[in-house]
């Protein structure tokens, strides 16, 4: 079922959440966003700074990539940062004595573990300034279709180091087998296998692109966890050529509801509707790369929302 409004107010009217996007008169939010970027089209950071600023937030971006365009298309130019490269530049951030304002850290691609450990560190830099900051950790693995995609090592740092650090966690359903050793094809399973992912530390688990015996052929859900409860957010399956970055794009989104909400049930039912609305006006144009700008208003007013139910 969906439901066309003219502005997420309704959505946030229902679940008692204030979703404006006027914010005179107080101070932006800040998050630190580290993750890989690209030139040409939307992953990584060119996914989740936009949609963040959107949203009224000011996010200070750095790099573990700098590619031409996603690794996607089979040829890319650019390079990969080193651990002491991201360090370096959150030590210059720390150094203008603004690491006290940052509201949270977001990561995503790491591209190898010492690039790991420089967000790592830099969390724990974040939280000796501000010990209210959180830490939302994209654990960036792989997924169904293409299996795991990232260098040696990335899927160990991330199950035994970024994931128990982090508060929130938000991996799809291929990241959520793996990092609980666990069977997700129902429902069920898969609130086990979040469960076993929140015993790790995260207190917030926001599982993306679920489909469990459960999910109808024609849709798809997402799942968030957090104090032992569960929502699930189905939304109609669209006829979506294949992308990359939404899952960067649907954190972002998640973070900065969450951050202003302090529910992930408001928090899912608000960023689902922003993702739809990307994903439906990225699959009508048949693009092959995210229509994040043409699609901005879906951001901070998504004109399809969707019922959050407690399962």
């Amino acid at each position: 079922m969906e439901m066309r409004v003219s502005h997420a107010h309704a959505l946030a009217g229902d679940l008692g959440y204030q979703a404006s996007a006027s914010f005179s008169g107080r101070s932006a939010m800040k998050v630190l966003s580290i993750q890989s970027h690209v030139a040409y089209g939307h992953v990584g950071n060119a996914s989740a700074v936009f949609p963040m600023q959107r949203m009224g937030v000011d996010v200070w971006p750095i790099h573990t990539v700098q590619f031409s365009n996603h690794t996607g298309y089979g040829a890319w130019r650019g390079r990969v940062f080193d651990g002491p490269a991201v360090a370096e530049v959150v030590q210059g951030i720390d150094e203008r004595g603004v690491l006290g304002r940052c509201d949270a850290v977001l990561s995503g691609y790491m591209g190898a573990p010492e690039i790991g450990t420089a967000i790592v560190e830099a969390v724990a830099r974040v939280r000796a300034a501000n010990p209210d900051a959180l830490y939302c950790c994209d654990p960036v693995i792989g997924d169904t279709y293409s299996g795991v995609y990232v260098k040696p090592g990335i899927a160990d740092f991330m199950r035994d180091r970024a994931v128990p650090t982090a508060d929130i966690v938000t991996p799809n359903q291929f990241e959520l087998d793996l990092l609980s050793s666990l069977p997700t094809g129902t429902l069920r399973e898969a609130k086990t296998a979040a469960r076993a992912v929140q015993a790790l530390g995260p207190r917030v688990v926001l599982v993306t692109s679920l489909a469990t015996d459960a999910t109808p052929p024609d849709a798809i859900d997402m799942l968030a966890g957090e104090g032992g409860a569960f929502w699930r957010l189905r939304t109609p399956r669209l006829d979506l050529k294949a992308v990359s970055g939404a899952g960067d794009a649907i954190a972002a989104l998640f973070l900065v509801h969450y951050l202003r909400s302090g529910s992930a049930a408001t928090a899912l039912g608000m960023a689902g509707a922003s993702i739809h609305g990307l994903l439906r006006q990225t699959a009508e144009a048949g693009s092959t790369e995210l229509l994040t700008v043409e699609a901005q208003d879906e951001f901070v007013s998504p004109s399809v929302v969707f019922p959050v139910e407690a399962v």
